[in-house]
């Protein structure tokens, strides 16, 4: 069974709040960010190699999210990181590319003959 690279509605509906976020707040994320955004936005197919980024950027930034202004109700919410950590897709994103690695490991495993 062949990878399914297409983000879900829940991943592309993070990415779409990262991007009104940005463009209300004038803050947040790269071009790469925005860029990533406006993929996983219209739920174009991603290259493994591009969720194996996704799932890097989640895991190195969930950090951001402990920031007070990350939370709402801070006067400063959200955060440059909040921003950035939607626009990558937020926890939907996380948990999608991390399944889809598992996914990927499973059938490296079974082609070599590991499962």
């Amino acid at each position: 069974m062949p990878l399914d690279l297409r983000p879900p509605a829940t991943v592309a509906a993070a990415a779409r709040r990262g991007l009104a976020l940005r463009a209300e707040f004038g803050r947040g994320g790269t071009v790469v960010g925005v860029a990533r955004a406006r993929d996983l936005s219209n739920r174009r197919t991603l290259s493994l190699d591009t969720v194996r980024r996704m799932a890097s950027f989640l895991s190195r930034h969930a950090v951001d999210l402990e920031a007070p202004a990350a939370r709402p109700g801070h006067p400063d919410y959200p955060s440059p990181g909040r921003i950035a950590w939607l626009l990558w897709g937020g926890e939907a994103g996380r948990r999608w590319a991390d399944k889809i690695l598992k996914q990927e490991a499973r059938l490296q495993a079974e082609t070599k003959g590991y499962a």
